[in-house]
């Protein structure tokens, strides 16, 4: 069989966004920033002023920093990057920080050595790390996608700067433009999985994993267990797990995670239901690995439209795609593909995203009801009328109003969830 004319391509993409990461993927960033600039200074500084975007900001303040004895916030995530971080492991880079580092993070936090500054630009992934010594100064700005670093200024001299690539996909490199519905799926039929199977099988163990864990242990209020207490159904499993995995991940476990799209929580909902669901229905190895080409791609197809960082949920673009990936797998056509999808963006696509927390496992469940009710009924062959709300005649278009609902209309929206979180009185 020819390869599909899309099968380079559609694979690049792939490679592109699952991508490991350890911990919340924002603060992340910004240890990487601060690594790198320790790197280039030689030394670790004496002072680190932040400016980040409002979307930055949102997504770092409440967040547990792995590996730091449960350090919450920007100034711990630019510190343990500064003091003990490997930029070489870009998402990972804190995965060798060691006691002697915790000491002298805790130290440092102490003599608030950290300032953070809003910073008034266009773009909802845009930061600007400055750290200086008593001689030497180090400037980093990231822009678009977490470990895309476009300039770096040492001493007042650019050392490096990366050309402006086009924004129409939000700074990513890879071509979206012939991701639609079909395509997704004509490529998930024909792709031979032995070129997905490294790819997929990183992201099965280590989003399993860590959804193991969060039922095992104690994170955040244990919304994994509740749900398993009261219903232990497969769709009931599916929830918890994936619940679970995601208040692991947000109270600070130090188990990582394949992303999907910058997001650990979009990596895990994309995967961990179509994992557990393909089990329960025992189908083939390769048929899985399908599933997860489609739930991936139908991910990374939607938040192409939404950007890494807005107030839409992003859990929610991937509990979509898992929906209709369950359809998928119960022998759905392409009609009923399209109609899960449908169906459940009728229902979820005003979930706000008040930045990344414990709580964001709640949220998930949710997307995960919506997702289920949508294939529930496309299997049933029935969907919401088009042109009724936002719905639009097609998935397609649909998708891309979404698009549009999250990255410009959600704008005010955005600010208003910020000035509530950074309200002390509130």
């Amino acid at each position: 069989m020819d390869n599909y004319k899309f099968e380079e391509e559609f694979l690049n993409i792939l490679e592109e966004e699952l991508v490991p990461a350890k911990g919340c993927t924002e603060p992340i960033s910004i240890a990487f920033a601060g690594a790198k600039a320790r790197e280039i200074l030689g030394e670790i500084p004496n002072e680190i002023i932040i400016e980040a975007s409002g979307n930055l900001i949102k997504n770092i303040r409440c967040v547990t920093v792995p590996k730091t004895n449960n350090l919450v916030g920007i100034e711990a995530s630019a510190l343990a990057g500064t003091v003990g971080g490997d930029s070489s492991l870009e998402l990972e880079v804190i995965n060798n920080l060691k006691s002697k580092h915790l000491k002298i993070i805790n130290a440092l936090l102490i003599k608030k050595i950290v300032k953070v500054k809003l910073l008034d630009t266009k773009y909802n992934l845009h930061f600007i790390f400055t750290a200086k010594t008593d001689n030497q100064k180090v400037i980093i700005e990231i822009k678009n996608l977490h470990t895309n670093i476009v300039k770096i200024i040492k001493n007042d001299e650019v050392i490096f700067e990366k050309p402006e690539i086009k924004e129409e996909y939000f700074g990513v490199e890879s071509d979206r433009s012939n991701l639609t519905v079909e395509n997704i799926l004509r490529f998930t039929e024909t792709v031979d999985t032995k070129k997905v199977k490294p790819l997929l099988d990183k992201q099965i163990k280590a989003n399993m994993a860590i959804a193991k864990k969060g039922l095992q242990e104690d994170f955040g209020v244990s919304i994994g267990q509740t749900i398993l207490k009261h219903d232990n159904s497969i769709f009931s499993k599916i929830k918890a797990y994936t619940a679970a995995a995601s208040e692991a991940r947000m109270s600070g476990c130090s188990l990582p995670v394949i992303t999907n799209s910058g997001s650990g929580n979009q990596g895990i909902t994309t995967s961990v239901p179509v994992i557990l669901f393909s089990e329960y229905l025992k189908v083939s190895k390769e048929k899985l690995y399908r599933a997860l080409v489609l739930s991936n791609l139908l991910t990374i197809y939607q938040k192409s439209f939404i950007g890494r960082l807005s107030a839409f949920c992003g859990a929610i673009s991937a509990a979509v795609s898992s929906g209709a990936t369950f359809t998928y797998l119960s022998g759905g056509d392409i009609k009923q593909i399209k109609m899960s999808i449908t169906n459940a963006l009728a229902n979820v696509s005003g979930v706000v995203c008040d930045g990344a927390k414990p709580s964001c496992a709640s949220k998930i469940s949710t997307g995960l009801d919506a997702a289920i009710l949508g294939h529930f009924l496309a299997m049933e062959n029935h969907q919401y009328n088009p042109l009724s709300g936002i719905l639009k005649n097609s998935a397609d278009e649909t998708i891309l109003a979404v698009g549009k609902i999250a990255s410009e209309g959600m704008k005010d929206t955005d600010k208003v969830i910020l000035d509530l979180m950074l309200d002390e009185k509130n």
